[in-house]
């Protein structure tokens, strides 16, 4: 009763947890937050100073005292403290503006294909202990399949390919699921672009070609037919899509709005729980109990 209670205060939330930004998705508002992953701590009270954009601009600037903390790599939790603490200050950003309760919401969080065990238990407690009353996991290419609207239940191939800051994920899904992947740790900047695009580009096309190249052959007729979705930041660069088309020889075209694509998969996953059942990951806290 007290839960249900509780509830109707509470804004069901979708989190892109990004090694460059973090993004959060409320249901029936969208996308209220997009922030960089960054927390500003003062080491005396063991307090945050500030989160996001305010920290990023405090990076450099700051005394002893006072340290900035990139609590996420390649989409994964690296400091599990900080990042508890910048996911708690998000969602009750989301909430300040709702009467003074406890937030108790559900989140749908999105995680890195090469998430093990331990690291996806370390996601969901972060989440648990900021204050979610459940969590869902899914996959990071998932979400963002599902984000720009794809048919991820369909039996037919869809390739995926997340560039993002930390990672470069490579995906092909049918059915509801990741049928073949592949993961490298590509970090594209303004720096990268300017001295090293190349091979960062032809790393990405390596990978793509050879995601293709263990994926079953129906799959790949249908992937040839139906072209590759580009997401993340990194497809932004002007001519990837054009590049990767040419090495490929498949079609590929850029996701509309592909930095926010991952975190509004989450989002619509919160209004389409039957699919939502399907597509996230094994609760690693309950495997870890039954262990």
């Amino acid at each position: 009763m007290f839960k249900n209670f509780f509830k109707q205060f509470s804004k069901d939330v979708g989190l892109d947890l990004g090694s460059s930004h973090t993004r959060v998705y409320v249901r029936d508002k969208g996308i209220v937050v997009d922030e960089p992953s960054i927390v500003a701590l003062n080491s005396k009270t063991d307090q945050i100073i500030a989160v996001g954009h305010t920290a990023r601009d405090m990076v450099g600037k700051t005394p002893g005292h006072i340290s900035t903390s990139r609590p996420l790599l390649r989409g994964i939790i690296s400091d599990y403290e900080v990042a508890e603490k910048m996911i708690k200050y998000f969602i009750d950003k989301v909430h300040e503006d709702g009467i003074n309760l406890v937030p108790r919401p559900r989140i749908v969080v999105a995680a890195p294909l090469e998430i093990t065990e331990v690291e996806r238990k370390a996601v969901e407690d972060a989440a648990y202990a900021a204050g979610a009353s459940e969590v869902h996991v899914i996959e990071a290419p998932m979400a963002a399949a599902f984000g720009v609207r794809l048919p991820v239940e369909d039996a037919v191939g869809t390739m995926i390919v997340g560039v993002g800051a930390g990672v470069t994920e490579v995906a092909v899904i049918s059915l509801g699921g990741v049928v073949t992947w592949r993961s490298i740790q590509v970090m594209i900047s303004d720096s990268h672009v300017r001295e090293a695009i190349q091979r960062s580009v032809k790393t990405i096309i390596d990978t793509v070609k050879a995601t293709i190249e263990v994926t079953p052959p129906e799959l790949v007729a249908d992937i040839h037919e139906r072209g590759i979705v580009l997401v993340g930041g990194g497809a932004q660069l002007r001519g990837l899509d054009r590049t990767l088309a040419r090495a490929a020889e498949i079609p590929v075209r850029v996701a509309d709005d592909p930095t926010t694509a991952v975190v509004r998969g989450t989002g619509l996953l919160l209004e389409h729980p039957s699919v939502l059942a399907e597509v996230e990951l094994p609760s690693a806290r309950l495997q870890d109990k039954v262990g």
